[in-house]
């Protein structure tokens, strides 16, 4: 990205409706002519815009293993959003992108992995996820354990990638429920009360968080309990996000902005800012 303000083509190239109530959709984005991919870490954002309406930030939902293609999950909330939702595909818009840091990808290397998260928030620890799973990358890391979350069973994300995820020897996953509802026959109970029941060695283990607030808060005093140390905890603040350059003020922490420092913060840095986590 070498001019920071002016956003690249992108051709919307599928459109997948993930809730049963059409809330949350995911965009699946090529380059289009003239763009030219880019690399990028999970944890990462992008400013996605419509010309005559706006831009909003998004992390970046997808896998960096598939670079010419990159997805992002909206929630229908607001003037861009709602217009987000209308898009059809073959229809172009701009992104500014990538933004941000992202998960310490080489610092947990060798290290044991709990992916925590819930509801909305999931969408960059589902990018992580299946980039520690991919064949190239697996060997590189640990134990994998991940823990997500819904209010109810019609608000799960990524159905497909959980049915994968299920399937294979080399992930533990615990799918829960607020809310049982239907025909739903898995977990119910909150993320923390799943996680409270794991078993790990801390010396080795690492988690990442990204959610509600209210479930990041009481997530925490878990991974405590669990001897996990505040600088092995990192948290994606993907809520503070706002013009991606630091330049509108609006993202500031103290004297760390969200959208150049973050969105991804160890829980020991952000112990050192004013703010809900200090």
């Amino acid at each position: 990205m070498n001019n920071p303000y002016a956003p690249i083509p992108m051709r919307v190239e599928k459109i997948v409706t993930e809730t049963e109530d059409a809330s949350i959709r995911t965009i699946s984005l090529s380059f289009a002519e003239g763009s030219k991919p880019f690399g990028f870490v999970p944890g990462q954002f992008s400013e996605l815009s419509i010309m005559g309406v706006g831009e909003a930030p998004f992390g970046i939902a997808s896998s960096p293993m598939t670079p010419d293609a990159l997805d992002f999950t909206i929630a229908r909330v607001g003037t861009v959003t709602t217009e987000l939702h209308y898009l059809e595909p073959g229809e172009t818009i701009g992104l500014r992108g990538p933004l941000g840091n992202g998960y310490p990808v080489d610092a947990l290397k060798g290290r044991d992995l709990l992916v925590i998260g819930g509801g909305f928030g999931f969408s960059t620890l589902r990018a992580f996820t299946n980039y520690a799973l991919h064949p190239d990358n697996r060997g590189g890391f640990g134990r994998l354990v991940v823990v997500y979350g819904a209010r109810n069973p019609g608000l799960l994300l990524y159905r497909d990638d959980l049915r994968n995820w299920a399937s294979r020897d080399d992930v533990q996953l615990i799918v829960t429920v607020d809310r049982a509802e239907g025909d739903w026959a898995g977990a119910v109970g909150n993320v923390p009360s799943h996680v409270k029941g794991l078993e790990v060695d801390p010396a080795s283990t690492a988690a990442l968080v990204c959610g509600p607030p209210a479930m990041i808060r009481y997530t925490l005093p878990v991974l405590d309990a669990l001897g996990l140390a505040p600088s092995d905890i990192f948290l994606s603040l993907e809520m503070k996000m706002k013009c991606g350059i630091g330049k509108c003020g609006r993202c500031s922490i103290g004297g760390s902005y969200v959208c150049i420092d973050g969105p991804v913060y160890s829980l020991a840095r952000l112990r050192e800012l004013p703010g809900e986590f200090s």
